[in-house]
């Protein structure tokens, strides 16, 4: 099976790309990636020269290269992790996020249907769903997205969604919970609270740290995304949440012993704006209908991510040195 990957450098999709090569020899896979400040070919430095693996740099909001990877390639399915993810970046800057998440989206959409493309996933966030006080979501539950980003990846999916009514393109989509994990580019979370305990640096939390999330680490996400591809239901949507919900404050803290550090090390600052409160999903109707189950229990693997970063300063210390924002930065200034 010939596998069109696009944002394979990120980290939930380098993770798939080295999950699918070590467990299905028969994967063929095609990377198309922008390169973009958070697609590290680091991620990926394992597999290079691997026969079953082929890069290709590209856009997905270029109609045109779009048109002719998929022309040429001629995949068997193409799984849709490109996008700008990181929520407070689309405060500031929302305007990328409607054009990679949308546009882009909109763009591979149509290449499928031209080109008959047998599958389609797209990858998208339990944040299209908003906040929730009390239970959980499912699958049929309404979107109500609270920041961009979440606005963005929810009119993705509608668009997704569309496709499958109007035209009856092979689509599906995974909605999953937040992911962890190593090479997790250190803006997010879980990597930006570990390296600043390494370095000593203050652990910059939001309000009073009681905003919740459901956590689910990335290899189990990447198994339910092979399942869906193997065996979804086309026009189907699939929540992917992981085992554990605990709060921000909580989460720290568990860092922090592993880090052996005290709680002085953390600084609550000001919340962010249009920020949920609770995340959390359903997974009921994938382990059902697709017979999927987390494997990794939050505690050991949060503690198993917090080890890498310990132990691999040389991947994230030139990303927290400015180099990659610098870049990010020299692009608005350059339009």
């Amino acid at each position: 099976m010939k596998l069109l990957i696009t944002g394979g450098l990120g980290f939930i999709g380098s993770h798939f790309i080295k999950h699918a090569l070590r467990n299905w020899p028969e994967y063929k896979i095609v990377n198309f990636d922008k390169m973009t400040y958070a697609g590290n070919p680091e991620n990926l430095k394992e597999i290079q020269g691997s026969p079953n693996y082929f890069f290709v740099k590209g856009d997905i909001c270029d109609e045109k290269m779009v048109d002719e990877i998929i022309s040429s390639q001629r995949p068997d399915a193409i799984i849709n992790f490109a996008a700008e993810t990181h929520v407070d970046r689309s405060i500031f800057y929302p305007q990328d996020f409607i054009r990679t998440d949308v546009l882009g989206t909109h763009n591979l959409l149509e290449a499928v249907r031209k080109y008959k493309v047998p599958r389609y996933i797209q990858i998208s966030t339990d944040e299209v769903y908003g906040s929730i006080e009390g239970g959980s979501f499912s699958e049929k539950s309404p979107l109500n997205p609270s920041s961009p980003y979440a606005a963005s990846k929810a009119a993705a999916d509608m668009v997704v969604k569309s496709y499958f009514t109007t035209y009856n393109t092979p689509v599906l989509i995974t909605r999953s919970s937040n992911n962890y994990g190593p090479n997790q580019y250190p803006e997010k979370v879980i990597p930006l609270f570990s390296t600043n305990i390494i370095e000593g640096k203050k652990i910059p939390l939001y309000g009073e740290g009681k905003n919740v999330r459901n956590w689910i680490y990335v290899l189990d996400n990447c198994e339910a995304i092979n399942l869906v591809l193997q065996k979804g239901k086309e026009g189907e949507v699939y929540n992917i949440g992981g085992a554990s919900e605990i709060s921000n404050i909580e989460m720290t803290k568990f860092l922090l012993k592993f880090f052996e550090k005290d709680e002085s090390q953390i600084e609550f600052v000001k919340d962010r704006l249009g920020h949920d409160l609770r995340y959390s999903l359903d997974s009921t109707k994938i382990k059902n209908e697709l017979g999927w189950k987390s494997r990794f229990e939050f505690e050991y693997s949060l503690y198993m991510t917090a080890d890498w970063y310990k132990k691999n300063e040389w991947w994230w210390k030139p990303l927290k040195s400015g180099e990659y924002l610098e870049y990010y930065k020299k692009q608005y200034k350059e339009r």
